[in-house]
C-alpha cells in the first residue's frame, strides 16, 4: 500500500526551521515506515533566499520569500511556524488557519499573546493548532497535561523554562562570578541573545508558564495574570547566603490552584538543596507538577535549541497530519468561579544592611511582626569599617503584601542603609 503523502511549508528556516527540516530529510525513511506517511518539505518561507541555513537543501525552489506562495501550494496541508516575535507571525498563522491548514508553532509569546483568536480559527475551518515545542523545548510537558494526566486536578506547577537564565545562575553559583560577567559569557556561547531582555527579565518564561498554566487548571491564564521578576538583581552574595541556609537560588516559573484561585508567577526563588529543581543545572529546563492522584512527576530535559525544539515540532506534524480528527484543549475561556490571588503566601530571605549597634534587630523584628511576618532565621554577616552590619533574614510563610508593607517601612528606618537582596523561598 502506498504511504499517505504529506506536504508541509516551513515558515522560518533559522535554527529550529533547519532542525525540522533536518529531521525530516534523514529521518525520512524511518518516519515512513513507523508512521505510514511519506513527510516532506514542500515550501519555505525566508526573508531572504541566500540565507546561510538555505545552503543545507539540495532543492533551492522549495525557498520562497513571498507568504502567498506556501498559502498557494494546494499540497501542503500543515505549517510550521517557527519564525519568532509576534509579527508577521500572527498574521500569517491565522492567515494559513482561515484557509483549514493546520499548524504547528514554536512561537510562544504569539501563541501565549493570541491563543483565544487562533483557537477561534483552527475550529471554525476545521483545522489543527498545535504547540508542544512552545514550553521546554524537546521535553514533552504539554502533551503529558493534556494526554496523561486527564485523571487528575493539577494542583501547581513549578518550572526551570529558561535555558539562559539558568546556565548565568549555574555558573555564577558554581564558580562565584558576577551576573554582569556570566552574561556576556553566555552571549559569546550562543547561549543568550544580543539582546537578552526576553530571557533575564523573565518574559520567556512569563509567556510559557501561561501556557502551562492555562492547560493545568483549564482555564485561560493570560500574561498580564502573571507577576514577572527577572535576575539582573541577584548577585553572587545572594548565592553564598542560599547556599548557607542549604538553598541554591533558581529563576522559577510557579502556578498554583487552590479553592478556584490561581496564583502564577516568575521570578528568582530560593530552592531546598533536596528539591528536585536544585540539581538542573546549565542550560536543562525541568518542570515539576503536583497532580491530585499521581503526586509528584519531574519532566527533565534539553528546553532549547535546533534539534530538540524541532524533535517536538515533527512529532507534532506528525500528529496533526494524521489525526481523524483535530483536537482542542477545554479550557474556560471566561474564568467563571475562578478569581487569581495576587496576595500569595510565601517564605522570604532578605539581606540589609545596617547600623551595628544595640537594639536595630529588636526594632526591625517589631516592624515585620506589626505586618504579621514571623522570622525563621536571622544571621549576622561581618561588621563593614563604618561601623555597618549586615543582616540576613528568612521568614516564616507570609503574605506578600504584608511582606512588602513591612519591607518598605524597614527600609525607612534611619538605622537601616538599604535592602540589598530580597528573594522569595518555595520548599
Amino acid at each position: 500500500m502506498a504511504k499517505r503523502k504529506v506536504k508541509i511549508g516551513l515558515l522560518g528556516f533559522g535554527t529550529v526551521g533547519s532542525g525540522i527540516y533536518k529531521i525530516i530529510t534523514s529521518m525520512h525513511d524511518e518516519i515512513a515506515q513507523r508512521e505510514d506517511v511519506d513527510l516532506s518539505v514542500g515550501k519555505v518561507l525566508v526573508k531572504a533566499l541566500d540565507e546561510p541555513n538555505t545552503s543545507i537543501a539540495e532543492d533551492k525552489s522549495i525557498f520562497t520569500t513571498n507568504f502567498e506562495d506556501v498559502l498557494a501550494d494546494e499540497e501542503i496541508t500543515v505549517i510550521a511556524e517557527c519564525m519568532g516575535g509576534e509579527e508577521p507571525a500572527r498574521t500569517f498563522i491565522l492567515a494559513a488557519l482561515n484557509v483549514g491548514r493546520s499548524v504547528v508553532t514554536s512561537n510562544k509569546e504569539v501563541f501565549a499573546k493570541h491563543w483565544t483568536k487562533m483557537e477561534e480559527a483552527a475550529h471554525q475551518n476545521n483545522a489543527g493548532l498545535y504547540f508542544e515545542a512552545t514550553v521546554a523545548g524537546g521535553i514533552p510537558v504539554i502533551r503529558t497535561l493534556t494526554h496523561s494526566m486527564q485523571g487528575n486536578n493539577i494542583e501547581s506547577i513549578m518550572g526551570i523554562i529558561n535555558g539562559t537564565t539558568n546556565y548565568i545562575l549555574s555558573a555564577m553559583s558554581e564558580e562565584g562570578r558576577e551576573f554582569d560577567d556570566v552574561l556576556k559569557e553566555a552571549q559569546a556561547k550562543g547561549f543568550a541573545e544580543f539582546d537578552p531582555t526576553a530571557d533575564i527579565e523573565g518574559f520567556d518564561a512569563m509567556y510559557k508558564i501561561s501556557i502551562l498554566a492555562s492547560l493545568a487548571f483549564h482555564t485561560r491564564v493570560p500574561i498580564e495574570r502573571v507577576y514577572r521578576e527577572g535576575i539582573t538583581k541577584v548577585t553572587k552574595q545572594d548565592i553564598s547566603y542560599a547556599r548557607e541556609f542549604g538553598c541554591v537560588i533558581k529563576l522559577l516559573a510557579i502556578a498554583k490552584m487552590k479553592d478556584n484561585r490561581i496564583e502564577v508567577r516568575v521570578h528568582p526563588t530560593m530552592v531546598p538543596i533536596e528539591h528536585p529543581l536544585a540539581s538542573v543545572r546549565g542550560s536543562f529546563n525541568a518542570v515539576f507538577i503536583h497532580g491530585q492522584h499521581v503526586d509528584d512527576v519531574m519532566l527533565y530535559g534539553r528546553g532549547a535549541g535546533s534539534l530538540p525544539t524541532a524533535s517536538a515540532m515533527v512529532s507534532d506534524i506528525l500528529i496533526a497530519c494524521t489525526a481523524q480528527e483535530h483536537r482542542y484543549p477545554m479550557l474556560d475561556a471566561n474564568g467563571d468561579g475562578i478569581t487569581f490571588e495576587e496576595d500569595w503566601e510565601s517564605e522570604f530571605y532578605v539581606h540589609m544592611k545596617v547600623a551595628d549597634k544595640p537594639g536595630v534587630l529588636a526594632r526591625i523584628a517589631g516592624v515585620f511582626g506589626k505586618h504579621q511576618v514571623s522570622l525563621a532565621s536571622v544571621i549576622q554577616k561581618e561588621q563593614d569599617s563604618n561601623d555597618t552590619a549586615h543582616l540576613v533574614f528568612i521568614t516564616h510563610k507570609s503574605r506578600e503584601k504584608g511582606f512588602g508593607a513591612a519591607l518598605r517601612e524597614i527600609e525607612s528606618l534611619p538605622e537601616v542603609s538599604g535592602i540589598i537582596g530580597c528573594l522569595r523561598v518555595e520548599n
